[in-house]
């Protein structure tokens, strides 16, 4: 559900509801518009009831949310997710183009795709360092060599690097030297799970 704060509540108040939706053994998510304040509620624990929260303090409206990603909802966020990336935006106006190999196979081949990239426009280069593969004898990618050749090829370049991880025990590795952690759709549960 959501709880849709009053225009000008207090961060007391907000933060008197978190407290309330702690104790159901929820997760409060804060949304801080211009004028008003958005809580999304997480949680497995369906019993509670939205009257539990409407009568507190500067709470206009609370709300339960059928539909499924419900953080990612329009109703729980309703402006757009922008963020900077060295000299772009990625989610406003602009198109990014984030383009390079599926798979980073050799120092050679990333430094002339990224050459190649920054000279047709690109503004990111992304390479997969590790391939998740059916078969063991099916080519795996070449795991953290990969990174330094990506970070070569930002140096030669200057175009920020986008990588796809694929477990959490992958994560170590690549802060600082990847600006954009991707995660794919068949990680992203896996990655969650082991997050939380």
């Amino acid at each position: 559900m959501i709880i849709i704060m009053q225009p000008g509540a207090t961060e007391g108040q907000i933060k008197n509801v978190i407290e309330h939706i702690e104790k159901h053994q929820l997760s409060a998510h804060t949304s801080v518009g211009v004028e008003q304040t958005v809580i999304g509620v997480v949680g497995e624990n369906h019993d509670v009831s939205p009257s539990a929260f409407e009568s507190l303090p500067n709470v206009q409206a609370v709300q339960r949310i059928t539909e499924p990603y419900k953080l990612a909802s329009r109703r729980f966020h309703p402006e757009d997710s922008c963020f900077k990336l060295d000299g772009f935006t990625i989610g406003d106006l602009e198109i990014p183009i984030i383009a390079g190999p599926c798979s980073v196979e050799s120092r050679q081949q990333i430094l002339e795709i990224a050459m190649a990239i920054k000279e047709a426009g690109a503004n990111a280069l992304r390479g997969g360092i590790y391939k998740p593969r059916q078969s063991p004898y099916s080519f795996q990618g070449i795991g953290e060599k990969g990174l330094e050749f990506l970070a070569e090829a930002k140096d030669l370049t200057g175009l920020p690097t986008v990588v796809e991880v694929m477990a959490v025990s992958q994560l170590d590795a690549m802060v600082g030297l990847v600006d954009v952690l991707q995660i794919g759709t068949r990680t992203c549960k896996t990655m969650i799970s082991c997050v939380q």
